[in-house]
């Protein structure tokens, strides 16, 4: 178990990177009340690799400029069923990638879904954050912009 002198301090907002889906600087809403992270994406399509199941999808990295648009790929690790923030349940696709936040890089899952309606790409959800992150909310970007 981590002690706390190794957590990271962050705000309601921080920029984070994917590393393995070449995504950095995305601004990432940490949020405490929801159990897994989530990520927006568009055209999700299954296919077959390696005899595994995997998925292709685009994003927009930058929220101010949606013609800029990339298309990733990512092995499924499972399809889940999540409640979204207006109660509704979902099923969603669930990838493992890295994530990093300031000097730290570590796994997480990665669910993916229609987040358009929402100011933020990325949600930090609890079992990303346990033994790594404590959270202030009243502040943003404090490991910086």
């Amino acid at each position: 178990m981590q002690n706390k002198q190794t957590k990271h301090l962050v705000g309601a907002l921080e920029l984070c990177d994917l590393p393995e889906l070449t995504l950095s600087g995305l601004e990432v809403r940490v949020d405490t009340g929801a159990k897994t992270s989530s990520l927006h994406v568009d055209n999700i399509h299954e296919f077959e690799k390696n005899q595994q199941p995997w998925i292709s999808f685009e994003i927009h990295p930058d929220v101010h400029d949606v013609s800029k648009l990339l298309k990733r790929e990512a092995k499924v690790k499972s399809l889940r069923k999540i409640k979204s923030s207006n109660g509704t349940l979902e099923r969603r696709y669930v990838i493992e990638t890295d994530i990093r936040i300031a000097d730290s890089q570590w796994c997480i899952e990665l669910t993916l879904t229609d987040r358009s309606s929402m100011k933020y790409l990325m949600l930090l959800g609890r079992e990303a954050m346990t033994g790594r992150i404590i959270v202030d909310p009243e502040h943003e970007f404090l490991l910086g912009k």
